[in-house]
């Protein structure tokens, strides 16, 4: 199992146990989390605007239960599921970085309504990795 690297393993496991809680969680959102969720969402992506609330909760439940478990298979290829939540982490660093009040004035740096999205930056570390390895593995004929 080339793509079962050990090395691997501590990052594929805490992001997907992550996200496959974070999904389920969601699954059944109330009408007003589902309100909120969108709310936030459409402020950033428009095109979400097109969703009903309860849509969107469950389109974003299934994603983030897709994603945990594609990153708890460790057969699936570290560089796909890696691309994955590359996209995915990059959806969620783009709400930090346009909604406005989440981070100071001229910085990168959060507010204190910042701090909750900004943290979504190691889940793009660990998507950059996986890429990584994976290509330099294949290169290396590991």
């Amino acid at each position: 199992m080339k793509n079962a690297r050990l090395h691997r393993l501590p990052l594929r496991l805490v992001t997907g146990a992550f996200l496959l809680n974070s999904g389920l969680s969601k699954r059944e959102a109330l009408p007003d989390v589902a309100g909120q969720l969108h709310g936030f969402a459409t402020g950033t992506y428009p095109f979400l605007k097109r969703m009903t609330p309860e849509q969107f909760a469950k389109t974003l439940s299934t994603t983030e239960i897709a994603l945990g478990t594609a990153l708890l298979i460790p057969v699936i290829p570290a560089a796909v599921v890696g691309a994955a939540l590359g996209v995915f982490s990059g959806g969620l660093l783009g709400l930090y970085l346009k909604t406005p009040g989440m981070r100071r004035p001229g910085s990168l740096r959060p507010t204190e309504q910042g701090i909750a999205l900004s943290k979504d930056v190691w889940m793009a570390g660990i998507a950059a990795a996986l890429v990584i390895d994976d290509i330099a593995g294949r290169r290396s004929g590991d």
